[in-house]
Formats: C-alpha cells, structure tokens, sequence
C-alpha cells in the first residue's frame, strides 16, 4: 500500500474514530460514507485496518469518558468499574426500613424512594468527599444486598429549536427514549432537570420513524411518545432516569420502546426492563459505536432485549459497532439522511439510527401490548429480513428504509 493511500484510509479511519468518540456521526453536510464513497476502493480499506481501529476505538471510548468527568467535576463521578455515573448519589435495590434507618444514622441521606413497575429502590447521597466506589462498599457492610451507581447512558444530542418532524399519526404507538424531539408528538415527559427539550439526537431518531420533508419514514402513521432522559442535566441519561421512563411508557400502553442508547449493566434497571418485557413491551436498543472490544452494551445485553447493529449502504456492518451479549437484527445506519432539531437534512451515521428502523418494522406488526402475540410479531419481521450471517443476527430490516446521501 502506498504511502498517498495509507494516507487517505488513515484520514478515513480517523474522521470514522471521531464520530465514534462523540457518540454518533449527527452533522449536516456530507457524511463519512459519502466521503468513502468518494474515495472509491480507498473506502474500502477501512477493512483491512481492523486491529488499529479497534485499538483507537477503545482509546476514544476513554478519551470521551475522562473528558466528560473532566467537564462535569460536580456532577459526574466513575464508578467501581471506570463507568461515568452521577456523582454522589448510589442507588439502592428494595430496601427495606431497617436498612435505609442504619444508613441515615451512619450520615447517609434519603433523596428519593421510587417503585417502577414493581421494582423497588432508594437513592441515596453519599457522604461528603466519599467517592462511588467506598459508598457502595460502606452500604453493603450496612446490610444493602445490591447497590449500584446511577451509570449514565451516552448519546449525542444537541439542543435545537421545535420544528414538525412528522404526525401525531393513528397507528401504532412507538415510545423514544432519548434527548427530546421537536415536533407534534402524541406525548412527551421529561426525565431529567431541563427536559423535555428538544435536540438533534431525539429528533433525528424521531424522524427516521415518522418520515418528514425528504426523509422516508419506516412507519409514517406511528404514534411517538417521546421520553427525554436528558434535558439540560450533563449527569443525564442515568440509569434511574431510563427506568422511570420504561415505567411511564409501559404505563400508557406503549407496546414497543426504541433506546439508542449505551451504558454498563444495571442492577436496578436490568429488573424494570424484565418487569417491562413481563407486561408484554419490546424493548430495542442499539449496540453502540464504541468498537467490537469495548464492552458489553446496555440495555442492548439485557435478556430479551432486541439488540440491533447498523450498516452501511454496501450492506457491511459499520467498523465502529460495538456489541452486545446478543444480536438480533441489523439495519441501515449509515449514507443516509435524517432530520434535526431545525427541521434540516443531516447525514447521520451509528447503530443510533438503525435503532429506530427495527423498532419501526417490530412495532408495524406488534401495535398492542399483548404477550402472546409477541412470537407472531417477530416470525413476520423475520420473514422480511434479508438474511446475511451471523454478523446480522436475524438478517437485514427495513433495508428500504434508507434516504440516500444525494
């Protein structure tokens, strides 16, 4: 390879690591697969550098990490395992009386108590100067039998201003859970300080649902409500956040849930995703961008949750995907276009935006809550998927779907 080409597969690499740094690509103007598609077979070298991009995608995971602690001293904090969580506060599983009684005379306090479709929890703020990791140590010595960190979810959402990204629609309903979105919405509640406020992220996913202008809709006439775990909270997108939204969701009857999200495992949340799926939701989730060395995503790894990787518009699984216990269904994520806050095209690129195509097609064929037609549902989406191989789960959704960069 000469040097003029490594140089070009290099710069390639390097504008792929950065949209993976930030989370996902969400910037008008051209995308990184049309860049590729510019550079010709170039492109495609991004392929044979597979054990340099997984090395620099693991090192951007971190990089990204230390700069939002850095960034949030006050507000965000890393727990036992290295994971950015909201700083000074620990949750506790189904605590009883007697435990959150010692806890408080042992100088803990009780911010909140909480029961999300069953599962009980208590936050707690930790003592002063008392990092996340000796609080849960102290607490288990008081008797907590699970306490965890409040670990936050990461996405790439940008405030904007509310603009139309589709219909309040009469089919059926698709509950977001992510930044807020701008536009006529069956329903929208805010989970965090500031929300709900619309942004980029929310809206783009948003839009790839409904359709809106040039942007084709994978299910035009479907019902969003829209739950925004951020809004102006950079400790947004916690744990705790993303259960209450499960929980109101699942309330209002929404049958089938869109995270493009990705955090660590969750005690807390893992129960109220399973008290979700035993109502009869489906929960869908993304598998992230971190690289297929990072870690395990949630909620994509949780049992029974639908795990979803993106590809490209050449049908390859994108380099910067990462992955989960599972997979189930690949979708486009890649050379295409969605909306923002503002209502303009952007090129977007992640398994953020293969997300909500997969939820799309679930939800066309599972529009009720309804646990015994839950294998009905996913016999008909797996008839419709293109099969490619292990790498695809259940093969390619939605292939269709796409709004080419023109």
């Amino acid at each position: 390879m000469t040097k003029l080409k490594l140089l070009c597969a290099g710069l390639v690499l390097a504008g792929l690591l950065t949209a993976a740094a930030s989370g996902q690509l969400l910037q008008p103007g051209p995308a990184l697969g049309g860049v590729m598609r510019q550079l010709g077979p170039i492109g495609a070298m991004v392929d044979s550098l597979p054990a340099r991009a997984t090395e620099t995608l693991a090192n951007a995971r971190l990089d990204r990490i230390g700069a939002l602690v850095r960034a949030n001293p006050n507000r965000i904090a890393l727990d036992q395992n290295g994971f950015p969580a909201r700083a000074g506060e620990i949750l506790i599983d189904d605590p009883d009386e007697a435990l959150l009684s010692v806890a408080t005379q042992h100088g803990y306090r009780l911010i909140e108590r909480n029961d999300v479709l069953g599962v009980r929890y208590a936050r707690i703020a930790t003592l002063p100067g008392q990092s996340l990791t000796a609080a849960i140590r102290a607490l288990k010595k008081l008797g907590a039998k699970s306490v965890s960190a409040d670990q936050l979810h990461l996405e790439s959402g940008i405030a904007g201003s509310p603009v139309t990204v589709g219909s309040t629609g009469r089919g059926a309903p698709i509950g977001i859970i992510d930044s807020g979105i701008a536009g006529r919405i069956t329903a929208q509640r805010g989970f965090a300080s500031g929300s709900p406020m619309a942004a980029n992220h929310g809206s783009a996913i948003a839009s790839l649902i409904t359709g809106t202008g040039q942007i084709r809709g994978a299910l035009p006439t479907a019902r969003i409500y829209s739950a925004d775990v951020y809004g102006t909270d950079p400790a947004g997108g916690n744990a705790s956040a993303i259960a209450r939204a499960i929980g109101w969701l699942v309330g209002e009857g929404v049958p089938v849930l869109t995270i493009s999200l990705v955090g660590p495992a969750n005690p807390i949340l893992a129960r109220v995703v399973a008290a979700a799926q035993a109502r009869g939701a489906i929960i869908v989730a993304a598998v992230g961008n971190d690289g297929p060395a990072s870690p395990p995503s949630y909620p994509a790894s949780y049992p029974g949750v639908i795990a979803v990787t993106g590809v490209d518009s050449r049908d390859r699984v994108l380099i910067e995907a990462g992955h989960a216990t599972h997979l189930d269904y690949a979708a486009p994520g890649a050379d295409m276009l969605a909306a923002n806050a503002k209502g303009a095209s952007i090129a977007v690129r992640g398994t953020s935006f293969a997300t909500p195509l997969v939820a799309a097609t679930i939800a066309a064929a599972y529009p009720a809550l309804d646990p015994s037609k839950r294998r009905a549902a996913f016999a008909s989406v797996d008839a419709g998927a293109r099969k490619m191989g292990s790498r695809y789960g259940h093969g390619i959704v939605c292939g269709k779907c796409r709004t080419p960069i023109k």
